[in-house]
């Protein structure tokens, strides 16, 4: 007996019949005589087949889950990055009107950072083109501004050095010790992160008087907590890497004892 109705398996009454003849005189339900009664093909027991063209199907889902909102916002902070130069060095890039609407292309993209990865994670919308493109794309829009900012003489070029030579630096390691293991971020590269938009954002604007004042030392800080946190990377860099030479060499000795 296949559990299948003989009418929904498009069988007649007939091979109904047949069937029901099959059973009572004892063929086992795989045998050829019972398959060939019910109109279908022996199949195993405990699985059913793919349906046909599945892999297909299951292929054009992934593709699908590439535009979620996530990536979305990605791509839309990507896009910012033309339209943000742009806009900083329209008006031979001192026009306060223009570096007004260079903030708000700033602004956009730092909030869109803040929201992308957690969508991603809480609605289960992780892809690879967004671990991939998400790192990229907050460098990009915090390179931009900060070599326009040092282009137009309003933040030293070691400050844009020292702080995009960090970002890359990390970035490179995580990528030589991922073998060992994921370097997770800590709070201190958060607030990092946080305090550069702020600073990189007051710098945008063109400000005068104590808040031109004020933008200097929450760069300072921004600069500070950059050199700090990339040491503490580069710290559980070398603890990861050696805790996963250790674990290696003890299961190798394990396995040729």
């Amino acid at each position: 007996m296949t559990g299948v109705p003989a009418s929904a398996a498009g069988g007649s009454p007939g091979a109904q019949g047949a069937t029901g003849s099959a059973a009572g005189s004892g063929a086992a339900p795989g045998s050829a005589s019972a398959s060939s009664a019910s109109g279908q093909g022996a199949e195993p027991q405990g699985g059913a087949r793919p349906a046909r063209g599945g892999k297909l199907a299951a292929a054009a889902v992934n593709e699908a889950s590439l535009w979620n909102v996530a990536n979305l916002l990605t791509m839309l902070r990507l896009l910012l990055v033309p339209g943000f130069v742009a806009l900083m060095l329209a008006g031979g890039g001192y026009d306060p009107a223009w570096r007004s609407l260079a903030w708000a292309a700033f602004a956009i993209a730092m909030i869109t950072d803040l929201f992308d990865g957690h969508i991603a994670r809480t609605y289960n919308l992780v892809t690879d083109f967004g671990k991939i493109a998400d790192p990229i794309a907050d460098k990009a829009i915090m390179g931009a501004a900060l070599i326009c900012l040092s282009a137009l003489g309003d933040l030293p070029w070691w400050v844009t050095a020292v702080i995009l030579g960090r970002e890359l630096g990390i970035t490179l390691l995580r990528f030589l010790v991922i073998r060992y293991g994921v370097i997770p971020a800590s709070r201190g590269g958060k607030l990092k992160t946080l305090t550069q938009g702020i600073a990189v954002g007051m710098y945008v604007l063109a400000l005068t008087g104590w808040l031109a004042t004020l933008r200097w030392w929450v760069m300072a800080a921004a600069v500070v907590l950059t050199v700090v946190t990339g040491l503490d990377y580069v710290r559980q860099a070398i603890v990861l890497r050696r805790q996963g030479i250790a674990e290696r060499k003890a299961a190798s000795e394990e396995t040729e004892a």
